[in-house]
């Protein structure tokens, strides 16, 4: 029960988080369109210390992307994106020992940790770019700026928030 709770609550935090930082990066012009930092990004390095960032990350996608006023399919697909990247992340952080998934810590994993979400949203959003929103722009022009936004946004920040935490995560993450 104990581990439920803790589970639900973390997921809910990392919701919140998402949330607020999206509408914060929003009403700086940078959480939508063709190019994209996302403050809330950095955050998607979070399943690499606790599962319950999957759900959290990607409900607050939804939230974020529904108050940001974006159009259902890309409340659909970009959150979907960003559940493929955070479950990409724990799968790489992580190996089954046992039936049970433990964190496997080192300076490779902590490096490939925002590489799931990268390709994960500049596989599927400059698609959305392009025939949900209708930008003029080729397909691959948009996986290099969607690209470098999470390159910046996942890696950059996200790596940072990683090097912030790592120390810390099981007084953070129990």
């Amino acid at each position: 029960m104990k581990k439920n709770v803790l589970f639900l609550t973390q997921g809910a935090i990392i919701a919140a988080l998402y949330t607020v930082l999206t509408v914060l990066a929003g009403s700086l012009n940078l959480a939508s369109g063709v190019i994209q930092v996302r403050f809330s990004e950095a955050l998607t390095i979070l399943p690499a210390f606790t599962p319950a960032a999957i759900p959290g990350l990607f409900i607050g996608c939804i939230i974020s992307n529904i108050l940001t006023g974006c159009m259902p399919l890309d409340v659909i697909f970009g959150s979907l994106a960003t559940l493929i990247g955070a479950a990409g992340t724990y799968l790489l952080t992580h190996r089954k020992k046992d039936g049970k998934w433990t964190f496997k810590p080192g300076k490779a994993s902590a490096i490939l940790t925002p590489i799931p979400p990268i390709l994960a949203n500049t596989l599927i959003v400059p698609f959305v770019l392009a025939y949900v929103y209708g930008y003029e722009g080729t397909i691959p022009f948009f996986m290099l700026t969607v690209g470098i936004g999470e390159i910046l946004s996942c890696g950059v920040l996200g790596l940072i928030l990683y090097a912030a935490l790592y120390p810390r995560r099981k007084q953070i993450f129990g």
